[in-house]
Order: C-alpha cells, then structure tokens, then sequence
C-alpha cells in the first residue's frame, strides 16, 4: 500500500515551492580602525615633562642649577636652555594637533575642513596603488610636520659642543709658557683654566641632557603621528570600499 504523501512537504506535483528569504542586510564595515584612547600621545607627553620638570626643580632645590650658571661666563648653557623651552612648545603644540586630527578622523564629518576630510578627498576614486601613494606622500607630510622638533633637538649637542670649544679656548687663553716658573702668574693661569674647563663641560652636560629629554618627546610625537597616519590609511580604504 502506498504511503499517502503530505500536501505541505513540497514534494507533490501541485505543491507551491516556498518564497526564498531574503538575505540579511549586513552592516556596513567600520569606516576606520581607531584606537579608544586617541590623547594617549598627549597624555605621555604630559606625564614625562611633568616628571622632568619636577627633576629640574629637584636639581635647583640642590643648587646645581645655580652651580652651572655660576660657571659658565659665557651663558652659552642658559642659550641652550632657551633653544630647548623652544622645542618643547613647538612639540607640545604639534602632540595636539595629531591629537586633535584624531578625534576629528574618528569623528569624522565630511562638511568640517580636516586633516582626515582634505584626505579622503584625495583618495576618492583612485586606484588601490593611487592611493598607496597617496599614503606614501601622508607619511613624508607628517614626517616633515615633526621634523623641527628633531632638528632643534640636534641643535642643543650642536651648542654644547661649541660651548666645549669656546671653554677650552678660554682655558688656553690664560696659560703662558713663559711665565710658568713665576709662582705669582701660576695662580691666575690656574684659575683661567678652571673657568674655561667649567665652561666646557658644563654647557656639554646641559646640551647632551636636554638633547635627551627633547628626543624622547620626539619619540612620542613620532608614534603619536604614525598612528594618526595609520588612522588615516584605514579610514581612506574603508571608504573606497563602501
């Protein structure tokens, strides 16, 4: 006896195939990668000259500050100090900047004027190798935006070692050979030698010191920069394949 089939199965001659579902409407792809904590350069930028400043004052409090001044006639470590306040501020202004075109990009808003909108605008309809030049070109910008701090940052050896020639020609300046068996003109030579080798180490120490704490916020700026252009990047190839 043949089994009767089930009019609802879809098998029988007369049965009404089912109406396809349609596909789920996928949600659209994140239009950057951005990282949740786009003041992070700002905020170790804060910290670390925070933390140097408060060594500065412990120096000062020591009397070594006033100890170098004292010792260098030529003021050449207080030139080097100024070169370096410089520095810091062209750096701090830079760190929020690259901060602020951050929020800008993970914010982003096609009608405001920014780093991330006058991108986009440059990538919009090229090919994938046009914008991995595009990209090129964005990294060699923001590497010239910090380049200054860099250079000031070099700067400050430089004016050390100057201040390390002027000081040992100060101490040659005081020494006669001839009049080396003269106790009396022994004293002064003495003494002119001092000055000039203060002079010379000191505003060497006072470079290669501030040289390293200019650097280090350079590092940060530097990090700081390549993750904004890394923003930037994803931001562009998201868009190109929406």
């Amino acid at each position: 006896m043949e089994t009767p089939r089930d009019p609802d199965d879809g098998q029988g001659a007369g049965a009404v195939a089912a109406p396809e579902r349609p596909p789920e409407k996928r949600e659209a792809a994140p239009r950057s990668l951005f990282s949740q904590h786009r003041y992070v350069p700002l905020l170790q930028f804060a910290v670390f000259n925070i933390a140097c400043f408060a060594l500065f004052g412990a120096a000062y409090m020591q009397g070594w500050i006033d100890t170098i001044i004292r010792s260098d006639g030529t003021h050449i470590s207080i030139a080097i100090f100024l070169v370096f306040l410089a520095g810091l501020v062209i750096g701090g202004c830079k760190v929020w900047t690259i901060c602020r075109d951050q929020q800008c990009a993970a914010e982003f808003d096609p009608a405001c004027e920014t780093t991330a909108s006058r991108y986009l605008d440059e990538v919009a309809g090229r090919s994938a190798s046009s914008r991995g030049i595009t990209g090129a070109a964005l990294r060699a910008r923001m590497t010239a935006r910090i380049a200054p701090v860099r250079y000031i940052a070099g700067s400050l050896v430089l004016l050390g070692l100057v201040g390390t020639v002027l000081g040992f020609i100060i101490a040659l300046s005081g020494v006669d050979p001839t009049s080396a068996g003269d106790v009396r003109s022994v004293a002064p030579m003495v003494g002119t030698l001092i000055r000039g080798m203060s002079v010379a180490l000191y505003t060497t120490l006072v470079g290669a010191v501030l040289n390293i704490w200019l650097m280090v916020n350079y590092q940060i700026l530097a990090i700081g920069a390549t993750k904004l252009v890394v923003d930037l990047v994803s931001l562009g190839e998201a868009n190109a394949r929406t």
